[in-house]
């Protein structure tokens, strides 16, 4: 996680330093000359993210003789999406990127057990989102065959496979179907000769308390549990 906020950082600078075109070596041919000319484009993505919680434990969690510790581990999943972007200006693109995203988190928690003794458990949450993203793109001037940007925007999803509404299921961790937040990112576009290819990293960070009501020890030990999301994808427009 820190390594991929240290490269939103950098990519961040290179971003804005890169009016200055003396350091890259003269192209004497420029691919898709007049791509950056149409007013509305397509594309797909492939994506491989990392979901992981940010936890807001019970006020009374240290006073609780069940669970001792409780923490998040964020597992890899991927994405597949299609893009629709729309042009405004030679630095300035709105895009919109639904795509269907298959994740997991565990919440791992130890727990004391009726003999005294303690003991690891682990809860797998898997979530399978539609995913509606609606993003402002931000560029650079273009150099030779490639430039930088970065993104913005916010994301709706609905988690198809919530088990929010299952009723007489205590070991469940249960979440709501619906999230939304803010995004960010960072990516470059690389000018090809039948295509523009791009990387690109991207943070989600939910804003509702997704954990729903439920009375199981596994949920009342948590006050709140919000989303958190890294995305490196590769798109192809």
């Amino acid at each position: 996680m820190r390594n991929s906020l240290r490269l939103l950082s950098i990519c961040c600078f290179l971003l804005f330093c890169n009016g200055n075109e003396g350091f890259a070596q003269r192209i004497k041919v420029r691919n898709l000359e007049k791509y950056d000319k149409q007013w509305i484009h397509f594309g797909f993505l492939l994506g491989y993210n990392t979901t992981d919680f940010r936890i807001t434990k019970a006020d009374d969690f240290y006073r609780s003789d069940s669970v001792l510790t409780l923490e998040a581990d964020g597992k890899a999943g991927f994405n597949l999406g299609i893009i629709a972007n729309l042009h405004l200006t030679n630095n300035l693109d709105l895009r919109f990127v639904p795509d269907l995203a298959f994740s997991q988190r565990d919440l791992i928690y130890k727990m004391t057990t009726k003999i005294g003794a303690t003991d690891v458990i682990i809860k797998k949450v898997e979530s399978t989102f539609l995913e509606f993203p609606l993003e402002l793109k931000f560029k650079s001037n273009r150099v030779n065959n490639y430039r930088f940007y970065v993104t913005g925007g916010f994301k709706y999803m609905i988690d198809l496979v919530s088990q929010a509404k299952v009723e007489n299921q205590e070991e469940l961790v249960k979440l709501d179907d619906r999230d939304f937040g803010y995004i960010i990112g960072v990516g470059m576009d690389l000018y090809l000769p039948l295509f523009k290819f791009a990387p690109e990293i991207k943070m989600f960070q939910g804003i509702p308390n997704v954990l729903a009501t439920d009375p199981a020890v596994y949920t009342t030990s948590i006050s709140a549990l919000k989303s958190r999301i890294f995305t490196f994808s590769l798109t192809f427009e």
